[in-house]
């Protein structure tokens, strides 16, 4: 259930980010949506188990391993959004 809401979470991010923030609009929005999922199940399986031991549990909901996969999943975006303005990758 976990890794579900992380994908979901950082597709709406994705989404959220191309439509009203303006990121990666030359790549589209299928792709902002696909590099948003990808930043929240990274950072909800990947990133929150570092500075969470709640996140290493797999059963249970944890509200701060979806900060941490909205917030990674975010950052994914800005990050995309600038190597694209800058390198045109």
């Amino acid at each position: 259930m976990n890794v579900f809401l992380w994908i979901v979470v950082g597709g709406m991010l994705g989404w959220v980010g191309y439509r009203f923030w303006g990121l990666n609009e030359h790549r589209g929005l299928v792709i902002s949506i696909i590099i948003g999922a990808v930043g929240g199940l990274l950072g909800g399986h990947e990133i929150a188990p570092v500075f969470l031991s709640a996140a290493a549990i797999p059963g249970n909901f944890s509200t701060a391993a979806l900060f941490f996969a909205a917030a990674i999943a975010a950052t994914f975006l800005f990050v995309g959004n600038l190597v694209y303005d800058r390198w045109g990758v």
